[in-house]
């Protein structure tokens, strides 16, 4: 006789189940599977992850991807092009210059992410003061960004150096000063915008105190943005911070960090190129990495808005 057809389909239900169940790992290969599709055509955010990856662990444990002693001196090996015994050849002193770069991470990082942290966190005060003080508060604080902003960077980051002298302090201070003010009419531009929104004149009608306001609302979505910002300033932060160390206002040498590298090649840009364009193209990738990060999350946030 045949069987019913709701005991047919019962069970090939509980075949299939017990199948799935017995199938180990079987729901985590389709998670697996499913992220393929959403990596493909990322092919540039995964390449920064990677770079972001590789420097996280240069700077924790430069040991591990050192292949030598970034100090040791070696003369008889000095001015050596890259090769396979050392990846990026070696300086004037005969110290490998990969070895070198991998040790500088961590101070150019901590340079560059405390210029950016730095740079936003001036951003907020001068921008919210401009946007939420009282008309004095917010005349003295738009004029003194507009007097910041019409200094160049470059030059504005100069006058700091020279101030407070040559050193990593410094670079992190003049790069933010530097940064800040177009940071900062971003921040106030962000606040008027949350501030006349719709649903913050809805809180106003019903009674929300103006405080909460501004901390539920008009904050989170005025500094929402900064997030995909703050990932981009980093490269941009390295690069102003090795552009002030190439002319001799950064960290001093022996220290490896990557502006002083571009400092110590540049006297052998004839003979030696790779001291330059080397630290140079690292410096170049970190930027890009970090602009490639910033503009995935600015996209993510703005999806995430919609």
């Amino acid at each position: 006789m045949t069987q019913p057809l709701e005991s047919t389909a019962a069970a090939a239900a509980t075949h299939r189940g017990t199948q799935g169940a017995a199938t180990p790992g079987g729901p985590r290969r389709r998670r697996a599977s499913e992220l393929l599709p959403r990596l493909r055509g990322k092919g540039g955010l995964v390449a920064a992850l990677a770079v972001v990856a590789f420097l996280a662990v240069a700077s924790a444990a430069p040991q591990l991807l050192a292949t030598h002693d970034a100090y040791a001196l070696d003369l008889g090996s000095a001015l050596q092009a890259p090769s396979f015994a050392h990846l990026f050849g070696t300086d004037e002193q005969g110290r490998d210059l990969y070895s070198r770069v991998v040790f500088g991470t961590a101070q150019s990082l901590g340079i560059g992410l405390g210029a950016a942290g730095l740079s936003i966190v001036l951003a907020l005060v001068l921008g919210g003061a401009a946007a939420l003080g009282n008309r004095v508060v917010s005349a003295v604080a738009s004029r003194l960004i507009e007097i910041q902003f019409a200094f160049p960077t470059l030059l504005l980051a100069l006058l700091v150096v020279a101030v407070t002298g040559p050193s990593a302090l410094a670079q992190v201070l003049a790069v933010a000063v530097g940064s800040a003010p177009g940071y900062a009419r971003m921040v106030r531009a962000q606040i008027l915008q949350a501030s006349g929104s719709g649903y913050v004149e809805a809180a106003l009608t019903l009674g929300h105190p103006r405080s909460a306001i501004l901390r539920r609302h008009v904050f989170p979505n005025a500094i929402r943005p900064l997030v995909a910002i703050l990932a981009m300033s980093v490269g941009q932060s390295i690069v102003w911070a090795s552009s002030l160390a190439f002319l001799g206002l950064g960290v001093s040498p022996p220290s490896p960090e990557w502006g002083a590298l571009l400092d110590a090649g540049r006297r052998y840009i004839v003979h030696a190129p790779w001291l330059t364009v080397i630290p140079g193209l690292v410096i170049v990738v970190v930027a890009v990495a970090s602009t490639t990060i910033g503009q995935h999350l600015r996209l993510a946030l703005e999806k995430g808005e919609k």
